[in-house]
């Protein structure tokens, strides 16, 4: 096969099956921008657009690895024990607003280890993706650029996104996107310079555990979520 992006060919049928999903996502964004009247009929129908993701490129992925398992925040399915994608539809809230900021995580985990990673923006058809041990890359506009951690350090210069629920203190300049998924590709590309959260299901974040860690981040799992450049101190 011809190979879109720089990597395995495993990534690139991964690729191709999330760019087969965003295709219909985009579709159903245009859809919900018709429904901001009714915020319950805009729930319903990304509900049923996050299931849609599921199935649709289910088959996709056995085309991969016939006998993986599948993990989502709705769907756990046994496979042969060792291989596993999880996928989760990350910034539902933004995409029921019609907001685009919302992106499909991918990765392909092996004997419990994430191997292959991918965040997904739809919208403006942005990749950040990552291989065990082979760094972490942005791609769009057919163009693959390798990215790194910020090098900041100090209080006052960094940027950090915040997903917490209580009214806990904040250092560095704050944000809130309500796509964590997007946060940890960010802090792995130097967007942002760290990301705490409180515990998020894994599905979530565990392609963003692999952007962060191949950028040179770093990220502990705890009773917060914190990714950072391995500089900041949080």
């Amino acid at each position: 096969m011809e190979l879109l992006i720089k990597g395995s060919t495993e990534l690139n049928k991964m690729f191709m099956a999330l760019q087969r999903t965003a295709a219909g996502l985009r579709h159903d964004f245009g859809e919900v921008e018709n429904l901001q009247q009714s915020l319950h009929g805009a729930r319903d129908f990304v509900k049923k657009a996050a299931a849609r993701i599921e199935e649709s490129i289910l088959n996709d992925l056995l085309l991969v690895r016939p006998s993986a398992g599948l993990l989502t925040p709705n769907v756990s399915r046994e496979g042969d024990g060792r291989d596993e994608f999880v996928l989760s539809l990350s910034g539902a809230s933004n995409f029921i607003r019609a907001n685009p900021h919302f992106a499909i995580s991918l990765a392909l985990r092996s004997n419990d280890e994430t191997k292959i990673a991918l965040v997904y923006s739809p919208i403006d058809e942005r990749l950040y993706y990552a291989e065990a041990e082979r760094g972490t890359y942005v791609f769009s506009a057919y163009h693959s650029a390798r990215v790194k951690v910020s090098n900041l350090s100090e209080p006052s210069e960094i940027t950090v996104a915040y997903n917490v629920s209580d009214g806990r203190s904040v250092i560095g300049d704050a944000r809130r996107t309500g796509c964590p998924a997007l946060d940890l590709a960010w802090v792995a590309s130097g967007k942002f310079d760290a990301f705490v959260s409180d515990p998020l299901d894994f599905a979530e974040i565990a392609a963003g555990d692999l952007l962060v860690r191949e950028a040179g981040g770093k990220i502990v799992m705890g009773a917060d979520l914190i990714a950072t450049n391995g500089k900041v101190e949080i």
